[in-house]
């Protein structure tokens, strides 16, 4: 199974986020950080994490790309119990069994963000909507097809509109 994982190409993440996801953490886009939050008192590095951040779920800190890596079963079912714990004791669900569901369709959805050679770089710009939050990928893909090498081009710009 493929599933985001943080990459800190250098310290850029460091100085534009409040808190910057380290580099090796799985990912999920975390649009569902913004989900109460006022489109317009968004600002400054908030509004950066918005706009262009991956969470990273060690941390629950921002990245701004992400690549493609392979996930062992048990790994991705951490995923899916971090993100319901977080649920419980961040967004108010109120337990375990109701945060799971949410927590297995985010994991889902970041899953299917993978279907791609692993190494691909993922990007996003996410926007609030008149429908609500709109979330846009970006696919940059590797120059090589060696997994332990890592040159990056930029071979398409897709769109995906997010949850």
């Amino acid at each position: 199974m493929l599933f985001p994982r943080t990459i800190r190409l250098d310290d850029t993440d460091g100085r534009v986020f409040e808190t910057a996801a380290a580099a090796g953490e799985w990912a999920v886009t975390g649009a569902f950080m913004f989900a109460d939050v006022e489109p317009m008192a968004i600002s400054g590095k908030q509004r950066q994490a918005f706009r262009n951040g991956f969470l990273g779920l060690e941390s629950f800190g921002w990245s701004t790309l992400v690549a493609v890596a392979r996930i062992e079963e048990n790994q991705y079912q951490g995923v899916i119990d971090t993100l319901a714990a977080y649920f419980v004791s961040n967004c108010g669900a109120p337990g375990l069994e109701e945060a799971s569901a949410v927590a297995r369709d985010e994991a889902a959805f970041a899953a299917g963000l993978c279907d791609h050679p692993v190494n691909t770089l993922l990007a996003l710009d996410r926007e609030h909507e008149e429908q609500g939050i709109v979330e846009r990928f970006r696919v940059i893909q590797p120059t090589n097809a060696n997994e332990s090498v890592r040159t990056w081009e930029i071979a398409a710009t897709p769109t995906t509109d997010g949850n």
